[in-house]
């Protein structure tokens, strides 16, 4: 990426499937191929402007949808918004629903994560120790202007929830569905939890929203999820996911909220004594870093 590309600042990155970028208004689209220090991200980034504001879209799953949700390079994905100067990230994810209440065609903004994965989840390690505060997982100020777009559109909206987030690729057993009914987790899904806890640590913004497709596992009168489930709830909600999108970036402030904690998440939290922080590890994460070493 040249100084030029470095100039010119993104200020909201979105998380999604093939397609989300396609929406009316968006002006100047273009791909950007990003290497990073940890690799390479998912696909191609897709910026553009839309309601004034220059946004990047990135497929997560790669073109033609051929990364597992394990398989996915999420601190490459991650790293490559901080390289676009991405403050704010959303992200879209079809999920499963694990109350009666919460129904296919919804769409919920979980505020609360339930981790069962087992992947790499962090920028750090390799001789650098630090621990991010995560007990407000997503950013409350993006996520409520989602919400309050998708009410003021008129649609089926959900404040706040559990996401409990698992490897995969299977889908749950009714067992299995049925205890994390009874933990009270609210949705059901394979990605958004990953990406949070890296964007807290690259200190970006994350707003999950979630685009209901099923019951998950546990319902008796339903039919248990499938793929074909899922497809068809997000070719039903690509529209409704587009319009929340277009009206919410329009409603956002330039800069974020002084009390917005997201952009200092990593004050004083590395433990390591900063001399002993090997050269490489610095050199990979420095912009995640470099402000911290500095002071």
């Amino acid at each position: 990426m040249d100084g030029e590309r470095k100039a010119q600042k993104v200020d909201v990155g979105i998380l999604g499937g093939s397609g989300f970028y396609e929406i009316d208004g968006i002006n100047n689209v273009e791909e950007i191929s990003l290497d990073t220090p940890l690799g390479k991200p998912s696909d191609v980034y897709v910026l553009g402007e839309l309601e004034g504001r220059r946004i990047a879209f990135l497929n997560r799953h790669g073109q033609g949808h051929r990364i597992l949700p394990s398989e996915i390079n999420y601190r490459a994905n991650i790293y490559g918004f901080k390289m676009l100067g991405v403050e704010r990230v959303i992200s879209v994810n079809s999920v499963g629903s694990l109350k009666e209440g919460i129904e296919p065609q919804d769409i919920l903004f979980a505020d609360q994560f339930f981790d069962k994965t087992t992947r790499k989840d962090s920028f750090f390690g390799e001789g650098l120790a630090a621990h991010i505060g995560f007990a407000q997982p997503v950013c409350p100020d993006l996520s409520d202007a989602l919400f309050q777009a998708g009410k003021e559109l008129g649609l089926k909206v959900h404040k706040g929830g559990t996401y409990i987030c698992i490897d995969g690729p299977a889908f749950s057993t009714r067992a299995e569905s049925n205890i994390y009914r009874s933990w009270g987790c609210h949705v059901i899904g394979m990605t958004s939890v990953t990406e949070a806890k890296l964007c807290r640590e690259a200190e970006i913004c994350y707003a999950t929203m979630n685009l209901v497709s099923d019951y998950d596992s546990w319902h008796e009168e339903e039919e248990p999820v499938s793929i074909e489930m899922i497809l068809e709830s997000v070719r039903r909600n690509i529209h409704n996911t587009k319009a929340i999108i277009k009206k919410a970036v329009s409603s956002l402030s330039v800069e974020r909220r002084a009390q917005c904690a997201c952009g200092v998440a990593m004050e004083n939290i590395i433990v390591t004594n900063l001399e002993l922080i090997p050269v490489e590890t610095k050199e990979k994460l420095g912009l995640i870093i470099d402000k911290y070493l500095k002071s």
